[in-house]
């Protein structure tokens, strides 16, 4: 049997997604939580690896497992053992052909930012700090130039594991409300530090050390020295991964609204 479900967690007190040595990673939690509910160990695959720091408002997983449970249980039973940092919000029945990961066809990152002299106390770990003001108007235009099929090596890391450096962004906008500023990211997949790496050097437009067709030269140099350091993790959020409508699935999208 094979059940897809939709998490939510705060990634601040976890060493990223992925099952690490330590028992740190939110895969870890929440395979401990499964286990006890079914008393059977269970591995989970999840629709995107997020980094130390990073939440999600949407992560997609599934499993298998021999043990029958009705969905209420998937969610309900499961939270009972989590961690108040990480919930089920959703459970599904899924055929043996949806994979979390391969099945999904578009994945959603937003990127909140709180642009202000001080740096925020409550939302510390939730977002993204920036202290001299910024230049949306400008920001608004270089991030249109990321949208498109391009080579992103100048946007990733340079331990990332990925094939190809090619990446097919179908969204890429910027909204801004007072101090907080929201990034719109939409790809079919991203390359590992892309979305904090495209943040940090629009910020550097917006504080006016480039102009906005800086990010078309990044793009073409393809060289990510020339980049500025990959920003923090804080305010990066998954917020939902797209499907075929054949499996069936609840939403998996949530969205970040402006403070």
């Amino acid at each position: 049997m094979r059940i897809a479900l939709g998490v939510e967690y705060d990634g601040a007190g976890f060493c990223g997604w992925q099952s690490q040595p330590q028992l740190c990673g939110v895969q870890d939690a929440l395979e401990a939580a499964i286990k006890k509910l079914i008393l059977q160990d269970v591995r989970i695959h999840a629709a995107g690896r997020t980094d130390t720091g990073v939440h999600a408002l949407m992560q997609v997983v599934h499993l298998e497992c021999d043990v029958s449970r009705p969905l209420t249980a998937w969610v309900r039973g499961v939270n009972a053992f989590l961690p108040a940092t990480v919930r089920v919000i959703w459970a599904q029945n899924v055929s043996d052909d949806f994979h979390a990961r391969f099945s999904a066809t578009k994945r959603h990152y937003q990127y909140l930012l709180i642009n202000q002299p001080t740096a925020p106390a409550i939302m510390a770990t939730k977002a993204g700090w920036y202290h001299l003001p910024l230049d949306i108007a400008a920001m608004q235009q270089a991030i249109a130039l990321l949208q498109g099929e391009h080579d992103f090596s100048a946007f990733r890391a340079s331990e990332c594991q990925a094939k190809s450096p090619i990446r097919q962004l179908a969204q890429a906008t910027i909204i801004a409300q007072h101090e907080s500023i929201i990034f719109n990211f939409s790809a079919n997949a991203f390359l590992q530090h892309q979305v904090r790496n495209m943040v940090g050097a629009l910020i550097y437009v917006g504080n006016g050390k480039f102009a906005p067709d800086w990010i078309a030269h990044l793009l073409k140099q393809k060289d990510r020295t020339l980049s500025p350091p990959t920003f923090s993790p804080n305010g990066l959020y998954l917020t939902g991964v797209d499907y075929a409508t054949q499996f069936n699935l609840p939403d998996t999208r949530r969205y970040l609204r402006l403070l």
